[in-house]
Protein backbone atom coordinates (compact mmCIF):
# COMPACT_ATOMS: atom_id res chain seq x y z
CA UNK A 1 0.00 0.00 0.00
CA UNK A 2 1.13 3.53 -0.78
CA UNK A 3 1.67 4.59 2.84
CA UNK A 4 2.70 1.22 4.23
CA UNK A 5 1.34 -0.03 7.54
CA UNK A 6 0.04 1.86 10.54
CA UNK A 7 3.07 0.60 12.45
CA UNK A 8 5.30 2.47 9.97
CA UNK A 9 3.86 5.71 11.33
CA UNK A 10 3.90 4.79 15.02
CA UNK A 11 7.17 3.06 15.84
CA UNK A 12 10.83 3.83 15.10
CA UNK A 13 10.03 6.06 12.15
CA UNK A 14 11.20 9.25 10.54
CA UNK A 15 7.68 9.86 9.21
CA UNK A 16 5.95 12.93 10.63
CA UNK A 17 3.60 12.11 13.53
CA UNK A 18 -0.02 11.45 12.72
CA UNK A 19 -2.45 14.16 13.73
CA UNK A 20 -5.33 13.34 16.08
CA UNK A 21 -7.77 13.62 13.17
CA UNK A 22 -5.71 11.27 11.00
CA UNK A 23 -5.49 8.75 13.82
CA UNK A 24 -9.23 8.84 14.39
CA UNK A 25 -9.97 8.30 10.70
CA UNK A 26 -7.55 5.36 10.56
CA UNK A 27 -9.26 3.86 13.62
CA UNK A 28 -12.63 4.29 11.93
CA UNK A 29 -11.40 2.66 8.72
CA UNK A 30 -10.04 -0.36 10.58
CA UNK A 31 -13.21 -0.62 12.68
CA UNK A 32 -15.38 -0.53 9.56
CA UNK A 33 -13.32 -3.35 8.09
CA UNK A 34 -13.80 -5.46 11.21
CA UNK A 35 -17.51 -4.62 11.28
CA UNK A 36 -17.82 -5.94 7.75
CA UNK A 37 -16.05 -9.17 8.72
CA UNK A 38 -18.23 -9.61 11.80
CA UNK A 39 -21.61 -8.63 10.39
CA UNK A 40 -21.74 -8.06 6.64
CA UNK A 41 -19.58 -10.79 5.15
CA UNK A 42 -21.16 -14.06 4.04
CA UNK A 43 -20.47 -15.86 7.29
CA UNK A 44 -18.87 -14.23 10.32
CA UNK A 45 -15.09 -13.87 10.17
CA UNK A 46 -13.10 -13.32 13.38
CA UNK A 47 -9.68 -11.87 12.51
CA UNK A 48 -7.83 -12.77 15.76
CA UNK A 49 -4.59 -10.95 14.82
CA UNK A 50 -5.46 -7.25 14.67
CA UNK A 51 -2.37 -5.11 15.18
CA UNK A 52 -0.78 -2.06 13.61
CA UNK A 53 1.37 -4.10 11.18
CA UNK A 54 -1.81 -5.65 9.79
CA UNK A 55 -3.51 -2.31 9.10
CA UNK A 56 -2.48 -0.99 5.69
CA UNK A 57 -2.85 2.63 4.53
CA UNK A 58 -3.53 3.70 0.95
CA UNK A 59 -2.53 6.99 -0.65
CA UNK A 60 -5.57 8.71 0.89
CA UNK A 61 -4.83 7.30 4.37
CA UNK A 62 -7.78 4.90 4.14
CA UNK A 63 -7.16 1.92 6.42
CA UNK A 64 -7.38 -1.68 5.16
CA UNK A 65 -7.35 -4.72 7.44
CA UNK A 66 -4.94 -7.39 6.16
CA UNK A 67 -3.43 -10.81 6.96
CA UNK A 68 -6.19 -13.35 7.52
CA UNK A 69 -3.88 -16.29 8.22
CA UNK A 70 -5.26 -16.79 11.74
CA UNK A 71 -8.86 -15.82 11.01
CA UNK A 72 -11.69 -18.05 12.11
CA UNK A 73 -14.96 -18.61 10.26
CA UNK A 74 -18.24 -18.58 12.11
CA UNK A 75 -21.90 -18.02 11.37
CA UNK A 76 -23.93 -14.83 11.41
CA UNK A 77 -25.98 -16.23 14.30
CA UNK A 78 -23.14 -17.18 16.62
CA UNK A 79 -23.25 -15.47 20.02
CA UNK A 80 -20.42 -13.90 21.96
CA UNK A 81 -20.32 -16.91 24.26
CA UNK A 82 -19.39 -19.15 21.31
CA UNK A 83 -16.57 -16.99 19.97
CA UNK A 84 -13.04 -17.83 21.04
CA UNK A 85 -11.30 -14.68 22.25
CA UNK A 86 -7.98 -16.39 22.97
CA UNK A 87 -5.00 -14.32 21.87
CA UNK A 88 -3.46 -15.56 18.62
CA UNK A 89 -0.60 -14.37 16.43
CA UNK A 90 2.64 -12.70 17.41
CA UNK A 91 3.38 -10.82 20.64
CA UNK A 92 3.14 -7.18 19.77
CA UNK A 93 3.74 -4.70 18.22
CA UNK A 94 1.74 -2.75 20.83
CA UNK A 95 4.71 -3.42 23.11
CA UNK A 96 7.55 -1.06 23.95
CA UNK A 97 10.67 -2.85 25.17
CA UNK A 98 12.89 0.09 26.08
CA UNK A 99 10.79 1.30 29.01
CA UNK A 100 9.96 0.25 32.53
CA UNK A 101 8.08 -3.04 32.89
CA UNK A 102 4.64 -1.55 33.62
CA UNK A 103 4.73 0.42 30.35
CA UNK A 104 5.79 -2.42 28.02
CA UNK A 105 2.30 -3.71 27.21
CA UNK A 106 0.41 -0.62 26.08
CA UNK A 107 -3.06 -2.04 26.72
CA UNK A 108 -2.21 -3.06 30.28
CA UNK A 109 -0.46 0.25 30.91
CA UNK A 110 -3.56 2.07 29.67
CA UNK A 111 -5.75 0.06 32.03
CA UNK A 112 -3.42 0.86 34.93
CA UNK A 113 -3.34 4.59 34.14
CA UNK A 114 -7.10 4.67 33.69
CA UNK A 115 -7.63 2.98 37.04
CA UNK A 116 -5.27 5.42 38.76
CA UNK A 117 -6.60 8.53 37.02
CA UNK A 118 -3.32 9.04 35.15
CA UNK A 119 -4.25 8.63 31.48
CA UNK A 120 -2.61 11.96 30.72
CA UNK A 121 0.70 10.05 30.95
CA UNK A 122 0.05 8.04 27.77
CA UNK A 123 -1.08 10.82 25.44
CA UNK A 124 1.43 11.42 22.65
CA UNK A 125 3.30 14.64 23.52
CA UNK A 126 2.70 15.82 19.94
CA UNK A 127 -1.05 15.80 20.63
CA UNK A 128 -1.23 17.33 24.08
CA UNK A 129 -3.29 20.50 23.97
CA UNK A 130 -4.63 19.61 20.51
CA UNK A 131 -7.50 17.27 21.40
CA UNK A 132 -10.99 18.52 22.12
CA UNK A 133 -11.96 17.39 25.60
CA UNK A 134 -15.33 15.83 24.72
CA UNK A 135 -13.75 13.98 21.80
CA UNK A 136 -11.04 12.59 24.08
CA UNK A 137 -13.66 11.54 26.61
CA UNK A 138 -15.56 9.55 23.99
CA UNK A 139 -12.44 7.99 22.52
CA UNK A 140 -11.14 6.76 25.86
CA UNK A 141 -14.56 5.38 26.78
CA UNK A 142 -14.55 3.31 23.58
CA UNK A 143 -10.94 2.19 24.01
CA UNK A 144 -11.46 1.05 27.59
CA UNK A 145 -14.59 -0.90 26.68
CA UNK A 146 -12.74 -2.62 23.81
CA UNK A 147 -10.01 -3.98 26.09
CA UNK A 148 -12.36 -5.21 28.80
CA UNK A 149 -11.20 -8.60 30.08
CA UNK A 150 -14.70 -10.00 29.62
CA UNK A 151 -15.69 -10.59 26.01
CA UNK A 152 -19.34 -10.21 26.97
CA UNK A 153 -18.65 -6.65 28.14
CA UNK A 154 -16.87 -5.54 24.98
CA UNK A 155 -18.95 -3.61 22.41
CA UNK A 156 -19.90 -4.84 18.95
CA UNK A 157 -17.87 -3.42 16.08
CA UNK A 158 -20.99 -1.57 14.97
CA UNK A 159 -21.06 0.24 18.31
CA UNK A 160 -17.32 0.92 18.04
CA UNK A 161 -17.71 2.44 14.57
CA UNK A 162 -20.59 4.66 15.65
CA UNK A 163 -18.70 5.80 18.74
CA UNK A 164 -15.56 6.64 16.78
CA UNK A 165 -17.54 8.49 14.12
CA UNK A 166 -19.16 10.54 16.88
CA UNK A 167 -15.73 11.31 18.36
CA UNK A 168 -14.49 12.43 14.94
CA UNK A 169 -17.50 14.71 14.55
CA UNK A 170 -16.71 16.28 17.92
CA UNK A 171 -13.13 16.82 16.79
CA UNK A 172 -14.23 18.45 13.54
CA UNK A 173 -16.75 20.64 15.30
CA UNK A 174 -14.04 21.95 17.62
CA UNK A 175 -11.86 22.78 14.62
CA UNK A 176 -14.72 24.62 12.93
CA UNK A 177 -15.52 26.62 16.06
CA UNK A 178 -11.95 27.77 16.37
CA UNK A 179 -11.09 28.05 12.64
CA UNK A 180 -7.96 26.01 13.25
CA UNK A 181 -7.22 23.66 10.36
CA UNK A 182 -3.91 22.70 11.95
CA UNK A 183 -5.65 22.19 15.31
CA UNK A 184 -3.23 24.16 17.44
CA UNK A 185 -3.89 24.66 21.15
CA UNK A 186 -7.32 26.26 21.41
CA UNK A 187 -9.94 26.84 24.12
CA UNK A 188 -11.95 23.69 24.74
CA UNK A 189 -9.09 21.34 23.89
CA UNK A 190 -7.63 19.04 26.50
CA UNK A 191 -4.53 20.18 28.40
CA UNK A 192 -2.37 18.22 30.82
CA UNK A 193 -4.30 19.60 33.77
CA UNK A 194 -7.77 19.13 32.32
CA UNK A 195 -7.00 15.58 31.21
CA UNK A 196 -5.88 14.69 34.73
CA UNK A 197 -9.14 16.07 36.16
CA UNK A 198 -11.28 14.35 33.53
CA UNK A 199 -9.86 10.92 34.17
CA UNK A 200 -10.18 11.25 37.92
CA UNK A 201 -13.89 12.08 37.70
CA UNK A 202 -15.78 11.26 34.51
CA UNK A 203 -14.02 8.02 33.64
CA UNK A 204 -14.49 6.57 37.10
CA UNK A 205 -18.05 6.00 35.87
CA UNK A 206 -16.85 3.44 33.33
CA UNK A 207 -15.91 1.11 36.17
CA UNK A 208 -19.05 2.03 38.10
CA UNK A 209 -22.12 1.59 35.86
CA UNK A 210 -24.35 2.92 38.65
CA UNK A 211 -22.62 6.28 38.32
CA UNK A 212 -23.69 6.74 34.70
Amino acid sequence: MARGTLADHLYHTDNPPLSWGQGLQICIGAARGLRYLHSDAQGTIIHRDVKSTNILLDEKWVAKVSDFGLSKMGTTTMSKTHISTAVKGSFGPAVVHAVETRQMNLAEWTKSCHRDGELDQIIDPNMKGKIETECLNKYVEIAMSCIDDSGMERPSMNDVVRGLEFALQQHQNCGERNNEDAFATVPGCATNESVQCIFETIFSEINDPNGR
